[in-house]
């Protein structure tokens, strides 16, 4: 069987379709061996691709930015798209819910919200916040620290909302901490989100050619079955399995209903510009980079 490498920066239900082609024995049926490793500090998705020890990665096109505003441009580029909508959610909690009422982002102003900071998802935050016209400046939010560190400080007792990728908030709401009452996704739209990235060297190998049609597969895989069907292929591989399976289920079938998944596996120009705009509001980009740049598209 062919070796190959996969990597991601985050591991999440978010990302069924890249985990699919793993659990949904695509890649075993087409003759590849899989090795799959998470993004640690002392294990970083960008030296692995650059030295050739992994061959994809879970990503998202804005990370590429870095190196093309520190003008150390790198051959990383990103070839598929996961994710064409940002899946993180608002919850808040219950004892603050007023249950008869529907929500109002404007309920955000004067309140607490444990925000992650990671990049993009706080620049998909603010600019979320921008188009719902609320001051960023009348809500206090906190860094708590990571995913782990959020979830945590909100379970303690600190904040009115959180935001977090699913399933955390979805696991709040089953638990009766919190009720999911908005997703960031909804307000900002179709953009380039989570993607698979390579080299381009390896992508003009044949490897790549084949990755890319298997993953067409376990992209429409996650379109067209049943939340639950995916969340058991998942489990039975040794995916997320620390998660409650009815929450996995619910999470996936969100993310379903969402269209985060409803996406012919291609990184559209149309896309692409919404995220400049989205990076512009955030003053993280200089400029607006090239397509080419950061893109390569095998359609």
């Amino acid at each position: 069987m062919t070796q190959l490498n996969l990597m991601a920066l985050r591991h999440s239900a978010f990302y069924s379709p890249y985990l699919m082609t793993m659990a949904g024995g695509h890649l075993k049926e087409a003759g590849f061996d899989v090795n799959y490793t998470v993004q640690t500090q002392d294990n970083l998705v960008k030296d692995n691709l650059l030295n050739g020890s992994c061959h994809i990665s879970q990503s998202a096109v804005a990370a590429g930015f870095t190196s093309l505003e520190s003008k150390q441009a790198d051959n990383i580029r990103h070839f598929s798209q996961i994710n064409s909508m940002d899946g993180f959610f608002i919850a808040a909690r219950q004892k603050n819910l007023n249950k008869n009422a529907e929500f109002d982002w404007q309920q955000l102003s004067g309140k607490t919200l444990l925000a992650d900071h990671f990049f993009q998802p706080m620049a998909m935050l603010k600019y979320a916040l921008f188009k719902k016209g609320i001051n960023e400046q009348s809500i206090n939010i906190i860094d708590a620290g990571d995913v782990s560190q959020i979830d945590s400080s909100f379970r303690d007792g600190l904040g009115d909302f959180v935001h977090q990728q699913g399933p955390a908030p979805q696991q709040l709401e089953f638990e009766g901490i919190a009720s999911v009452v908005a997703s960031v996704g909804e307000v900002v739209g179709k953009i380039a989100f989570s993607s698979l990235c390579s080299t381009q060297q390896w992508l003009e190998s044949d490897t790549a050619k084949e990755f890319f049609r298997i993953y067409k597969l376990s992209l429409k895989q996650c379109q067209q079955s049943d939340a639950d069907e995916i969340a058991d292929c998942l489990q039975n591989y040794g995916f997320l399995k620390d998660i409650n399976k009815t929450v996995l289920s619910n999470t996936i079938a969100t993310y379903q209903s969402l269209g985060c998944w409803d996406h012919d596996g291609c990184i559209t120009h149309g896309e692409y510009e919404k995220l400049l705009d989205v990076f512009e509001h955030s003053q993280l980009i200089t400029q607006r980079h090239s397509y080419e740049a950061l893109i390569k598209s095998f359609d």
